[in-house]
Formats: C-alpha cells, sequence, structure tokens
C-alpha cells in the first residue's frame, strides 16, 4: 500500500496541477465525508435529496436559476478492498418549467490509510472527475482532490475536507486552483442519535480569495440517525450568508449497506 501510493500519487499531483480550475461545489451531494471506505464485497447505496426554498432567482450566463430546484442524486459505491472504493453519481434535477432534468455523472476512486498504520486521525484521499450540463454548472467537466481527515473523542466527532478544485472546459479553465473546504463537528446524544454542524465553501482561487461577498459558504445543522450498520441517515438545514450562495437549503441522505460476500479484515 505504501509503495502504490507513493508512486501514484506524485502522478496524479502532477496530472491535476496542469489542468485547469473546477468551478464551486453545487448542490447536489452535499456530505463531509469520513475517512472509512466502503468494505470489499460491500454496495452502498445512497440517494440525496436537496431543496433550496430561495436561492437564484434568474438565469445568469445561461445557468438556470436554483430557486425551488429540487435535486436528487444517486450514489453508487463499491468497495474494493480494505484500503479503497469506488463511487459514481447520476445528478438530477426537478424544477417548475423545466420538469426532471439529468444533469450529469461523475466517478470517484479513493484510498484510505489502513489500519495496520496506527495514525492518530483517520485519513483518505478521494479524486472526483465528471461532467455537468452547461445550463447546470457553466463549468462542464470538472476534477476535485479531496483529502479527508477525521477525528472520534469520545462522543465528539471531527472532519475535515480541504478539497482543491479544478475545471477542464468552462469560463473558469484559467482561473487555477480553487479551495473548497468542507467541515464537520457532530455530538453523540444517544447511541442512535447525533447532531452538529457542518460547513461548506468556496474561497475561489488560491493566492487571490474572491472577496467575501463573492465568496460560497454555507451553514447546515445536521442530524444523523445511527438506526443500524446497514443504513445512513442525515439531514440538515443550511443558510448562505453570502451573496454567491443560495440563502437556504434543505438536504436529506438516506443509504443503504448491501453485502455481496465475506470479507477480510487483513490490511
Amino acid at each position: 500500500m505504501r509503495k502504490w501510493m507513493t508512486a501514484v500519487l506524485p502522478v496524479l499531483l502532477c496530472i491535476w496541477l496542469a489542468a485547469p480550475r473546477a468551478h464551486a461545489q453545487g448542490n447536489y451531494e452535499i456530505q463531509v465525508y469520513g475517512s472509512d471506505t466502503v468494505a470489499p464485497g460491500s454496495l452502498m447505496v445512497e440517494v440525496h435529496s436537496n431543496y433550496t426554498p430561495e436561492g437564484q432567482r434568474y438565469l445568469v450566463g445561461g445557468v438556470r436559476p436554483t430557486n425551488h430546484q429540487e435535486h436528487e442524486t444517486l450514489e453508487l459505491t463499491q468497495g474494493i478492498n480494505s484500503w479503497s472504493e469506488i463511487g459514481f453519481y447520476v445528478f438530477t434535477s426537478e424544477q417548475a418549467g423545466y420538469g426532471t432534468q439529468w444533469v450529469g455523472d461523475h466517478i470517484r476512486p479513493r484510498v484510505r490509510a489502513p489500519d495496520s498504520w496506527h495514525l492518530p486521525v483517520g485519513l483518505s484521499l478521494s479524486t472526483e472527475i465528471g461532467y455537468q450540463r452547461a445550463v447546470y454548472s457553466p463549468d462542464t467537466w470538472t476534477w476535485e482532490i479531496r483529502p479527508i481527515i477525521d477525528k472520534t473523542l469520545g462522543r465528539w466527532y471531527f472532519a475535515l475536507n480541504p478539497a482543491l478544485e479544478r475545471t477542464w472546459h468552462g469560463p473558469d479553465v484559467s482561473q487555477g486552483v480553487a479551495f473548497a473546504p468542507g467541515a464537520k463537528v457532530g455530538y453523540d446524544f444517544s447511541r442512535k442519535v447525533s447532531g452538529g454542524f457542518e460547513y461548506y465553501a468556496d474561497y475561489g482561487r488560491l493566492g487571490a480569495f474572491d472577496s467575501l461577498h463573492d465568496q460560497q459558504q454555507q451553514f447546515f445543522l445536521v442530524s444523523d440517525l445511527n438506526v443500524s450498520p446497514k443504513w445512513e441517515i442525515n439531514m440538515g438545514v443550511g443558510v448562505g450568508p453570502t451573496a454567491g450562495t443560495d440563502h437556504l437549503l434543505v438536504k436529506g441522505i438516506l443509504g443503504r449497506r448491501f453485502n455481496w460476500g465475506k470479507h477480510s479484515d487483513v490490511e
């Protein structure tokens, strides 16, 4: 595993640095990742449901308004081995006057540091590449690299996703690398119910951040229901205080793990 990461990660970084910048994260898959990967022989099926009660009301540069848009995203994540997985997304949008529309698809391989490394924090790295139609995002081909760091301390849970984004095709091609962090703080009120806060942002280009007025920032009050190891349930309400952000969003994630066979815990 160490040799594999040593050989592959420099190549990924070199290719990514040579590519153009990605647009900000859309409100299709609103989630702060934990470091764990799906177990081998298992498939995680998730549906992300996000609704914007108060958002952009007008066409801007040919991009449809987000106000009263309903986003449904199907995410399929297959465990490959004890330290890697691959995910696939299908994005859709439903809105009065436009009906139900396919928005785009992304693919996301991810690796994590094995338990045998005995790190003090959970650590993994995902890279996501995909296409979205220009009427929903002016940057149609994008690439993201997302380091994932998390830690559980008693009833508290902390996660940080300092993502870096670039565009392959679109108006932000020449803008360089964008910094789009996400973070989560959670607290277990009981064995089955936890609550906390999630934060999402796009500060703009590294070395020349956008003004606070133009940055995208979202703050969510969230709850997680731990009803079973097979199920993932997350829900939240978020506000966007800056002009570049949708002002009110409601989100939900419903996930189910399916095991196709026995797997080994050996790293």
